[in-house]
This record gives structure tokens, sequence and C-alpha cells, in this order.
């Protein structure tokens, strides 16, 4: 049986190490932020070994929230793919000891093309560290492997390091959803990125009456529709409430007149609503929470935009 007390260490162990980075955030994190938050070219990751393997998956996800990175392998570099780096650059260098002969080859050659190098590493005395403009100690107490040699913790938490970098630029760039949904044209990230404002039904497929309509014409439109349900509109558009099957049920259960009766008489008055800009995962939770098929997406002013049903959130695979 597998030693669960090694493997317990080991998660222990590698918690231990992100979380003492919390700690140790400073100005030097912020002016790390700003660089690449303010850079005008691309961010260009490099490191040997596992610690290159940690740099691929920053720079993807530093594309993927709107910062423009990519890997360069630090011996690629040298024998001619230096010729990606530009002046306008932000480099981010990632080495545990500071002091891999790849990497320390290429200051010279960083500085004389004028990129600015941000320093990620274990060691802030080392060679690389001197070198760079701002350097983030992800330094570790010890190694998960028993032996304390095969990169464990410290990748885990030059990882994280990356990650919170990464995290607090999306921030700053205001980096949105729709953004978000741009980069992510397929799959689930995706889906949970879409709004209610892209599925919704608008213009002649919302269905629609005036508060004085008579029974008769508001039947008709929630047929129509095809949604079970029609907004209620006053003159400037804004929603005054929906009338729905359920709605409709009610009043013939208690007056046999019902016909007779106006969208006002019928309407619920405080129906649910979204805003444009709501998550289709969001509306799709609200939906199933108040076990409704149906709700009204209104601007600020109360104005009715579109109706967005159950069934278009579940075409688009969420579920």
């Amino acid at each position: 049986m597998a030693d669960l007390s090694l493997a317990r260490k080991v998660l222990h162990t590698e918690a231990d190490a992100v979380r003492a980075l919390a700690d140790r955030l400073d100005e030097r994190f912020t002016a790390a932020v700003a660089l690449v938050r303010d850079c005008r070219g691309r961010v260009i990751l490099t490191g040997m070994g596992k610690s290159g393997i940690v740099c691929r998956k920053i720079a993807a996800t530093l594309s993927s929230t709107g910062s423009p990175a990519y890997f360069v392998h630090p011996a690629e570099a040298v024998h001619g793919d230096l010729g990606m780096i530009q002046p306008s650059d932000v480099v981010i260098a990632l080495s545990h000891s500071g002091e891999t002969e790849e990497l320390t080859r290429l200051l010279e050659t960083l500085k004389r093309l004028g990129a600015t190098l941000i320093a990620m590493t274990g060691d802030p005395s080392s060679t690389l560290a001197r070198a760079a403009t701002v350097v983030l100690d992800c330094s570790v107490s010890e190694e998960a492997c028993p032996m304390n040699l095969v990169p464990t913790a410290s990748t885990t938490a030059a990882l994280a390091l990356g990650d919170a970098l990464a995290m607090t630029v999306l921030v700053e760039k205001g980096f949105s959803p729709d953004q978000f949904a741009d980069l992510h044209p397929r799959g689930t990230l995706f889906r949970r990125a879409r709004r209610v404002d892209g599925l919704m039904r608008t213009g002649p497929e919302l269905p629609a009456v005036a508060p004085a309509a008579p029974m008769r014409a508001v039947i008709a439109e929630i047929t129509r529709g095809g949604m079970g349900i029609t907004c209620v509109l006053d003159a400037d558009g804004v929603l005054a409430g929906v009338v729905t099957d359920g709605d409709v049920r009610r009043a013939l259960a208690a007056d046999t007149d019902v016909l007779a009766r106006r969208a006002a008489d019928v309407m619920s008055r405080t129906p649910v609503t979204v805003a444009p800009h709501t998550l289709a995962a969001e509306a799709l939770h609200l939906l199933e929470g108040r076990k409704i098929t149906a709700v009204v997406v209104v601007d600020e002013a109360g104005r009715a935009l579109g109706v967005v049903h159950l069934h278009d959130l579940w075409r688009t695979g969420l579920v």
C-alpha cells in the first residue's frame, strides 16, 4: 500500500510554501504588476527544465487574460530566438537558484536589447536577481521531495506566484468576461463566459403587450412567443410586469370571466429580471433556483431589452 503519510507531507509542504508567499508580497510585486500591465510589447517567459514548464503555464494564463505572452527557451534564445524579443517587451525569467547558466548568459544581451527584466527566483541575491529591474522572491524553506532535491515545492510556489501576478494584472486592466469569451471561442469556458444579451430574444421575437391589452391578445402573444410569457410594457417600453402561462391559469381558476380582463389586471408586477451583462451561467442558476422558465432582460431605466428562456441557456451546453 502506498505511503499516505508521505503523500500528505508532500501536500502540506507545498501548501505551506504557497501560503508563505502571501506574507512576502510587497512593493516589488506591485512594481512587477505595473510593468506587465503597462507593457506595450509582449511578456516573454523564460526558464530551463521544470522552471520552463512553469513559464509556459504562466505565459498561457497571461495570454488568455489579455496580456500577450509567450515562452522563449533560453538555450534556443542564443541560437537565434532572441530575435523574438523587442525593447518594448517585458521578460520574466524564472530560476530557483538564480544561477542557471543558460539564463545568466542572456542577461547582457537582454540589457543591450533594452527589454525590461523581472526575475522570479528563490535567491534574491543571485546573479539573475542583481540584473533584474524587479525581483520576486519565490524561495521555499524545503522541497517536498524526501531527498530535498526534486523541484516540487519551489515549482508550485513559482506557479502560484505567476498566477497571482496574472490575476492582479487582469483586474488592473479591467479584463471583462466578454474579452475572456472572445479569447475562448470554444468549450466550457466560453459557454460560462457568455452573457445573456447575446442569447436573449429581441425585436420581433420579444413577446410584448400594453397594460390595456385584452386577455385574448395577451394569450395570443404568449402563444406567438412560444416561451410561456409576455412582457407588459408601458408607452416608453418600460417593463410594467409580465403575464405567464401560470398567471393565466391562476386567473382562470379565480375568475370564469377572465377574458373580460386586461393585461394589467393579471400581470405579475414584480417579475424577476436581469441586466444585459449577466453571465449565462448566473441566469441559469437564477431560473433553476426560482423554478421559472424565462426571465426578462432590462436596462438601467427598466426598459425591456429581451427575454431569455431556459431552453436558450440549455442550448449553450451549460448543463
